[in-house]
């Protein structure tokens, strides 16, 4: 018996029936021989630790453009802390963790510079529109590994896919993630938000805090519990007297924090500089070369998305300051 078999046995024995064992993936689009050592949702959380645009999320916007500080939530942070959380409503749920990590750490990877800001011009630019959820997909099955994509199971696929919009994921671990991943923003976004000045914790609503709690681990802790007492099968939700106070606090957060005018004035500068590189991206030649092949196959608007979307938020700022501010002239 090898390690994956043992493990496989081992998910078989522990798990909830409505998980998802790892022996029952529906596959990849290119079928590969199995690992000896990993199942196959271990083995699609590796490739997309390893991959360049998992590393390129440390150096893109969560919340507040180009902060001064150490301390504040970029995209990778919030994904370590999506995943964290996850995890612990899977394993509460006994549910497959391998599937929810590989999930939680790939649901970002499409995500524009500059955070919503950056989706929403590019949303506005794109004549489909742009979502960064069906980016992140993107970026697995195509744009990864020199075009070749990262070849990720149908599970993970999925539950990238549907962390976001209206559309519910397969598999309950895909929903898990869809909560952590709201559990994990709204805290921390208040977090980063106190850091900032922008908020004190003693403005949030009193009758939220005396029944979530006073501090970021215990309204998390709140809330993961919630989910997991509430959840039954593959129906992941939220109980009844928890979840009105989650969208009041998230109601609260729009009013105080992602709508603030001090909070968000640097990213009125954000349309003209992604205008800007979206122009310079629709000429071919100022493209990488892999995306000149896009550019031919899929049209140039697609490739420039691509670009401008796996940009971290100091490479769209050299690059607006090379193509748009005169340099000294050294003869």
């Amino acid at each position: 018996m090898t390690v994956r078999e043992r493990t496989q046995l081992i998910e078989e024995q522990i798990l909830s029936p409505s998980a998802t064992l790892s022996k029952n993936t529906k596959g990849r689009v290119r079928p590969e021989e199995e690992c000896e050592m990993r199942t196959a949702f271990q083995r699609d959380r590796d490739r997309i630790i390893h991959c360049k645009a998992f590393r390129r999320l440390k150096h893109k916007t969560q919340v507040f453009l180009s902060p001064e500080g150490d301390h504040y939530r970029t995209r990778l942070t919030h994904t370590l802390e999506v995943s964290q959380i996850a995890r612990t409503i899977a394993r509460g749920l006994q549910l497959n963790e391998d599937l929810t990590e590989a999930i939680s750490l790939g649901h970002d990877l499409g995500h524009t510079p500059f955070g919503h800001a950056g989706e929403r011009v590019l949303d506005a630019l794109c004549e489909n529109g742009f979502r960064h959820n069906e980016q992140s997909v993107r970026v697995v099955e195509k744009l990864e590994n020199e075009g070749r994509g990262l070849n990720l199971t149908e599970e993970v696929r999925d539950g990238i896919l549907c962390h976001s919009g209206d559309k519910m994921a397969q598999t309950p671990e895909g929903r898990v993630v869809r909560w952590a991943d709201k559990i994990a923003y709204i805290n921390h976004d208040i977090d980063d938000a106190v850091r900032a000045g922008v908020l004190s914790e003693d403005e949030i609503p009193e009758h939220i805090t005396q029944v979530m709690g006073k501090r970021r681990s215990m309204r998390i802790d709140t809330m993961v519990k919630s989910v997991i007492r509430a959840s039954h099968g593959e129906n992941i939700t939220m109980e009844e007297p928890i979840y009105p106070l989650f969208l009041e606090l998230r109601k609260f957060m729009f009013d105080t924090v992602y709508f603030n005018p001090y909070a968000k004035k640097e990213e009125a500068k954000v349309p003209f500089l992604l205008k800007t590189l979206f122009e310079y991206a629709r000429n071919p030649k100022n493209l990488p070369e892999d995306l000149r092949l896009t550019a031919e196959q899929e049209g140039i608007e697609q490739a420039a998305a691509d670009y401008i979307a796996g940009m971290t938020d100091r490479y769209a700022v050299e690059l607006f300051r090379e193509i748009s501010v005169p340099k000294s002239w050294d003869h």
